[in-house]
């Protein structure tokens, strides 16, 4: 652990916060209470950063420790910053990526803590996951009263970790009542969505009325049958009582931060929560708002789902980007791969938002390729700054933090757009981000994806936003398609409901919902030394 944290004492006092809104954990961490969102003494001032990338690869592309040192580098300049961000899951600390708190001198505290168990939300979020599912097979153990058709069950089980030996099981309730040998299976906590509702909920109210909608199958009939309908809400609603609460930590220079929820943007929409942006709203001047993986995903699904659904609009966008990730997506060529770049600043641009690209130094970074990537942006007419947060810190930051606040003031309220208009059919929605966004000639529906948009359009549902399940490592559904390509078409392979978080799951290719660990994983370099202190978490 960094041994020289602040106290959250004094995370407190930096943002002027009132001693009733602070709910200590530990020395170094805090959840703030939902009370302070009408406080009319703190209203809303600042201004919100979103902070993508271009296509990264499999190492990323120090998307976080670039949204971390910017939010250094604006209090280095004077500035009073926060950062919303999300929590980690377990599945990439002990997989492939590894951890998600920054790296270098550009953390969130205590990172070790952030990573793991952290304030036990990823804990409350998967125990009302399973207590809803085990719900559902007690239910048709003691008669099944609501006639639920145990073959029509849609809501699988929850683990915070990668198990692919999880993605399909069968479950005996016993005996032979209905859902006797059941076919279920598990999906990562980052992608239930409970975790996407806990994202989107902006109060215990909304939360209440948000977990009640949530279909989690169909009766013999055929009508869906909600949590609600169970009598689930209230058990769900106390395990998640602590957890709706934003948790207040410091980066690794003593900045504010808020870490808060976990959706994966490639599975679901990828940022952290609204409750923990509209505190960062009222606290600071700036906030800085990752959204996950590149442009085309957790971008996207901001501007489309979660910018509608709380009014929250963003002033710029940083987009991240690296010399190897534009090298790997021109198969090697650097130049090649500006086409990358060059498509990822024009979705930016597509929603009307002001973008800035950071290019994040990596030490084998030559300066001749770094003035390369400069000049293209330049070519561009991008906003652009070299971004060295990890090495140096705040102040490896503070140029691109200067082009932030330059931008936005000559530009403080931007005519923002969304891919589509609210009104139009599922089917148009998901064309629209194909195009529009992700540069695909057109959309071709598997006949069970085509049928189930039908049916939840006749349930009323047709009106929801469209959050589109896609590979990151490409523009299309390809992962081994670089580049830009155009002219290809988008393969939807099925449709899930998520009428809780408010928005249809459009899984493309052969996205899993539950990753499986690699042959090598990281989990073989992570152990705890001699004095406790957890060793191999990066």
């Amino acid at each position: 652990m960094n041994k020289d944290l602040l106290p959250i004492e004094a995370i407190v006092e930096k943002l002027n916060l009132p001693e009733r809104y602070v709910e200590r954990l530990g020395a170094y961490g805090a959840k703030l209470k939902l009370e302070l969102l009408t406080d009319a003494s703190l209203p809303v001032r600042g201004k919100l950063v979103l902070v993508t990338a271009t296509t990264p690869t499999v190492s990323g592309e120090g998307k976080t420790v670039t949204s971390i040192g910017l939010v250094q580098g604006l209090e280095k300049i004077g500035k009073k910053a926060i950062i919303t961000s999300r929590e980690p899951s377990l599945g990439p600390v002990f997989g492939m990526k590894g951890g998600a708190a920054g790296g270098g001198r550009s953390q969130v505290e205590p990172a070790e803590k952030i990573n793991l168990h952290f304030h036990g939300d990823f804990h409350a979020i998967t125990s009302a996951h399973n207590l809803l599912a085990a719900l559902i097979d007690s239910h048709l153990f003691h008669g099944n009263d609501l006639n639920l058709d145990p073959d029509a069950i849609t809501w699988p089980r929850a683990l915070d970790m990668n198990d692919r030996a999880l993605r399909h099981i069968i479950v005996n309730a016993g005996g032979k009542r209905d859902g006797a040998d059941r076919h279920t299976g598990f999906l990562i906590t980052a992608a239930s969505e409970i975790m996407a509702i806990m994202t989107l909920a902006d109060s215990r109210e909304n939360l209440r009325s948000r977990l009640g909608r949530i279909v989690i199958g169909t009766n013999r009939s055929g009508e869906p049958i909600t949590a609600q309908d169970l009598k689930a809400t209230g058990p769900m609603m106390a395990l998640l009582s602590e957890a709706i609460l934003p948790n207040l930590v410091q980066t690794t220079e003593g900045t504010p931060a808020l870490v808060h929820c976990g959706p994966f943007a490639n599975i679901a929409h990828g940022t952290s929560s609204v409750l923990s942006q509209q505190m960062g709203l009222r606290l600071a001047d700036y906030v800085v708002n990752e959204t996950g993986f590149a442009s085309d995903l957790g971008f996207e699904k901001y501007m489309d789902i979660v910018m509608p659904s709380s009014g929250i609009k963003p002033a710029a966008a940083v987009l991240v980007t690296t010399v190897q990730s534009v090298r790997n997506q021109g198969a090697g060529d650097l130049e090649a791969g500006f086409l990358n770049l060059k498509k990822h600043i024009a979705i930016v641009r597509g929603f009307n938002l002001p973008a800035i690209v950071a290019i994040n130094r990596f030490p084998s970074d030559t300066e001749e390729e770094l003035q390369f990537l400069e000049r293209y942006c330049e070519a561009q007419g991008a906003a652009f700054a070299l971004s060295e947060a990890f090495a140096k810190g705040g102040a490896g930051a503070t140029a691109l933090a200067e082009k932030v606040v330059s931008v936005i003031a000559a530009n403080p309220a931007p005519a923002l757009k969304t891919s589509y208009e609210s009104c139009a059919s599922p089917l148009e929605k998901i064309t629209a981000v194909a195009q529009k966004v992700y540069g695909a000639a057109g959309v071709e529906l598997a006949p069970a994806a085509e049928e189930k948009l039908a049916r939840f359009t006749e349930w009323g549902y047709g009106d929801l936003p469209v959050c589109i399940a896609k590979t990151q490592y490409s523009l299309t559904d390809d992962p081994k398609q670089m580049g830009a390509p155009t002219g290809w078409t988008l393969h939807i392979t099925d449709v899930v409901l998520s009428a809780g978080a408010g928005f249809l799951v459009v899984i493309s290719g052969s996205m899993m919902l539950m990753p499986g660990l690699p042959k090598t994983s990281r989990a073989m370099s992570i152990d705890v030394d001699a004095d406790g202190e957890i060793t191999g978490i990066s």
